[in-house]
C-alpha cells in the first residue's frame, strides 16, 4: 500500500511545469547573429590623463534580455538583408522608433556607460510633470555646488527665476547648477537627494535596468550608468511631452536680470546643433565628461516617422556625436517600417510582469494546505501543480503516520 501511494505522489511531481519567459520583441525582420562586431572608425589615441572606465555591475542575464533576446548582445543587431550601419567610435548605440517602439537596429544595447548630461533626460522624464513652469525658485548656494568648470547656465545665489527658465537652462545650455535646483524642487521635503531618488524609480518603472543615478546633472558619480536601450526608454517619455519637445526646439532664451544680488540679464543659445542642421529634428541632448566621453539622444521626424538615436562612449573626430547620431538616423530612415530587432518595454510592464508571475511552489503549498485561494492569474499547469505538492505532503505524512501505528500499539500493550 505504501509504495503504490509513493509512486502515485512521485508521478503527480513530475507534471510538466510552465515557466514564464522575458519581454518577448515585436514581430519583425530576424536579427542577424550576435557576434557580429559593431562598425567602428578609428579614433586618436587617447590623452594620458584620461580616468579609466569604471567598473560596471555584474551583468543579469534577464535584464540583458530586456526589449528581445536578439538585443542581449555587446555586438551589432540588424534586421536582416538591411545594409551596414556607418562606422562610428559610439561604443554602444541603438536606433528606435518613439512611435511604435521597435528597435531598428543597435550596438551593445544593454551595455553598461557612464551618461554624462543626457542624464538630465531622466530628471526631466521624472520630474517636469511635478512642477509648475510659472513658479518662481530662490537659487541657493548649495544648487551652485558643481564641478569647478563644469557646464552652468549663470544662475547666482539669491536669484529669482521661473521654474521654466530653469529647466530651458538645463536643456539648451546643460546647466548642472539648473539640474540641481530642479532636483531639489522635485524632490520634496528631502531636498535633492529626493530628487535623484525619484529619477531612479521612475528609470525602474521604465524597465531601464541598466540604469542608476548619482548626480541629477549626470556629473561623474562612483556606481552612476545607463545603457543605450535605457536611454532610448527614457528618451521615449520625454519626447511623449509636449512642453519637453517645446523646450528642447527652443533656439534661444533670456535669462532674466537679477536685483539681489545686481546681475544683467543675457541669452543664451541651444547647444544641440541637430535642431539647425538635420531637417526634421525635434531636439536631444548632448553630454561629456572626461570619464563617459561623448554621449547623445536625438530625435527626429521624417515622412511621418520619428526616430530616436542614442549613442554613449563616442569621441569627437572624425565626427562629432550629433553628426554621428545624424549618420545613424539617417540609417534608420532608410530602413522600411517594419524593420525591428526588438522592441522598447512601456513603461511599467516589467513590472507588472512580475508581479503576476506564479507565487514560488512552497508558497503556494502553503496556500491550499490553509485553504487560501490562489492567486488571480494563476492558470494552466501552476494550480494542478501546486494542489500536487499539497496532495504529496497529505500522503506522506499518511504513510508515515500507518508506518508508525502498529509500533505504538505494542508499545502500548508493553506498559500495560
Amino acid at each position: 500500500m505504501r509504495v503504490r501511494l509513493l509512486a502515485a505522489a512521485a508521478s503527480i511531481l513530475l507534471l510538466p511545469v510552465a515557466v514564464p519567459t522575458a519581454a518577448a520583441a515585436a514581430p519583425g525582420r530576424t536579427a542577424v547573429a550576435p557576434d557580429v562586431p559593431c562598425p567602428r572608425v578609428a579614433v586618436p589615441a587617447p590623452a594620458p590623463s584620461r580616468p579609466p572606465r569604471p567598473t560596471p555591475p555584474p551583468a543579469v542575464a534577464e535584464d540583458r534580455a530586456v526589449g528581445g533576446a536578439a538585443l542581449a548582445t555587446e555586438g551589432l543587431v540588424v534586421p536582416s538583408g538591411a545594409p551596414r550601419p556607418p562606422g562610428v567610435t559610439a561604443t554602444s548605440w541603438l536606433v528606435a522608433d518613439l512611435d511604435t517602439g521597435q528597435v531598428l537596429g543597435a550596438c551593445g544595447p544593454h551595455e553598461h556607460a557612464t551618461p554624462a548630461s543626457v542624464q538630465k533626460l531622466l530628471l526631466a522624464a521624472a520630474v517636469l510633470p511635478r512642477l509648475d513652469p510659472e513658479q518662481v525658485v530662490t537659487v541657493t548656494r548649495e544648487d551652485l555646488d558643481i564641478e569647478p568648470g563644469s557646464s552652468a547656465v549663470g544662475l547666482v545665489v539669491g536669484g529669482r527665476y521661473r521654474v521654466e527658465t530653469v529647466w530651458l537652462g538645463l536643456l539648451l545650455q546643460s546647466g548642472n547648477e539648473a539640474a540641481n535646483v530642479l532636483a531639489r524642487l522635485g524632490g520634496g521635503a528631502d531636498g535633492r537627494a529626493g530628487g535623484v531618488r525619484a529619477m531612479n524609480e521612475f528609470a525602474r518603472h521604465l524597465g531601464a535596468r541598466q540604469t542608476h543615478a548619482v548626480t541629477p546633472s549626470g556629473l561623474d558619480g562612483r556606481g552612476q550608468f545607463t545603457s543605450a536601450y535605457d536611454l532610448a526608454l527614457i528618451a521615449r517619455v520625454c519626447f511623449a511631452d509636449p512642453t519637453f519637445r517645446r523646450y528642447a526646439l527652443t533656439g534661444t532664451h533670456q535669462i532674466p536680470a537679477q536685483s539681489r544680488p545686481r546681475t544683467k540679464g543675457f541669452q543664451i543659445q541651444n547647444e544641440n546643433p541637430l535642431i539647425r542642421r538635420y531637417p526634421g529634428a525635434l531636439g536631444g541632448k548632448t553630454g561629456f565628461t572626461d570619464l563617459a566621453r561623448h554621449t547623445y539622444v536625438g530625435a527626429a521626424e521624417r515622412n511621418g516617422r520619428r526616430l530616436v538615436v542614442t549613442l554613449l562612449g563616442a569621441e569627437s573626430r572624425p565626427a562629432r556625436g550629433w553628426e554621428q547620431g545624424a549618420a545613424l538616423l539617417d540609417w534608420g530612415f532608410a530602413l522600411p517600417r517594419d524593420a525591428a530587432v526588438g522592441r522598447l518595454v512601456e513603461p511599467g510592464e516589467l513590472d507588472a510582469a512580475a508581479s503576476a508571475a506564479p507565487p514560488a511552489a512552497g508558497d503556494a503549498a502553503r496556500r491550499v494546505a490553509a485553504g487560501d485561494p490562489l492567486p488571480e492569474g494563476l492558470t494552466g499547469p501552476g494550480p494542478l501543480i501546486v494542489a500536487a505538492v499539497a496532495g504529496v505532503a497529505g500522503l506522506l505524512t499518511l504513510v508515515v503516520r500507518s508506518a508508525r501505528s502498529p509500533r505504538r500499539r505494542r508499545r502500548g500493550r508493553r506498559r500495560a
